[in-house]
């Protein structure tokens, strides 16, 4: 028979589990928002319904990670979600970046290389990390993980297919992808970084491998952009890191829009 954990043994895979769900919460919900910004933006109204779509998937993933903090007693989802300060974040920087000059109900110039290659970079780090969680000793993370893959797959092949296409349509096309591609890779370099806690994770069980992120990624994300004849993004150390609470100076302005609406009427239901 296994000795039981002790109550300092639980707390500390509390903590870690918990480390590990606002970094996926986090990612998910600001991934999220960004990508909503562009309903009615899109280069077609095709595009438009299936970027919307992507942005919703995220957005009931982002759900369902803030539904487990809830169950292990951090409050509410929706206050999780929408009124935690820029400081309590655990998204890449990446994810909070804006999407182009402007706002949305004022001129916006947005940057649809950007956005491309900001969903790739992000769904290809999701898709190596969610399969490291398949195993996950917390099963309910594990379950998740293969229900969220299916979805991410879809997502990611959606975004392949847009960097092949607009790779090969024209010399202008070409040049601002990957001018867009330089300014992703700037900004990538916290998406692996665990914030101190990969050997916490390890120890309990809740990730595999997770100092073997930044490999990984590279060994999906490198190929897809050779087949489409673009550079191999140099990604050098992060300026910000969201990761350990480092945020850019967008990060709070963003987290005020996202909290807008519960702020004006705090029985909404997200």
């Amino acid at each position: 028979m296994l000795p039981q954990a002790t109550e300092p043994e639980r707390e500390d895979r509390r903590a870690a589990l918990a480390a590990l769900l606002w970094q996926l919460a986090d990612d998910d919900l600001v991934v999220a928002q960004r990508a909503s910004e562009w309903l009615g933006l899109h280069p077609h109204v095709e595009e438009d319904v299936a970027f919307a779509s992507i942005a919703q998937d995220e957005l009931g993933h982002a759900a369902m990670y803030f539904g487990l903090l809830e169950e292990l007693g951090f409050g509410p989802r929706d206050d999780l979600a929408l009124l935690r300060p820029i400081a309590e974040r655990r998204h890449s920087v990446l994810l909070e970046w804006p999407n182009g000059e402007g706002e949305y109900w004022d001129e916006p110039h947005f940057d649809w290389a950007f956005a491309l290659l900001r969903h790739f970079a992000y769904d290809t780090f999701e898709q190596v990390r969610l399969e490291r969680l398949r195993a996950s000793s917390h099963r309910p993370l594990a379950e998740l993980a293969v229900k969220i893959l299916r979805e991410e797959r879809y997502h990611l092949a959606h975004h392949t297919m847009w960097i092949r296409r607009l790779a090969g349509h024209d010399a202008e096309a070409r040049a601002r992808l990957i001018q867009a591609g330089q300014r992703v890779a700037e900004l990538a370099g916290d998406l692996w970084d665990t914030g101190g806690w990969a050997p916490a994770w390890e120890r309990f069980g809740l990730m595999a491998d997770p100092d073997g992120l930044r490999a990984a990624w590279e060994a999906a994300a490198v190929p897809v952009l050779e087949a489409a004849g673009l550079p191999a993004w140099e990604v050098p150390a992060p300026r910000y890191n969201g990761r350990r609470g480092v945020h850019s100076p967008y990060g709070a302005s963003l987290v005020d829009t996202m909290a807008t609406v519960v702020r004006l009427d705090p029985r909404a239901q997200w």
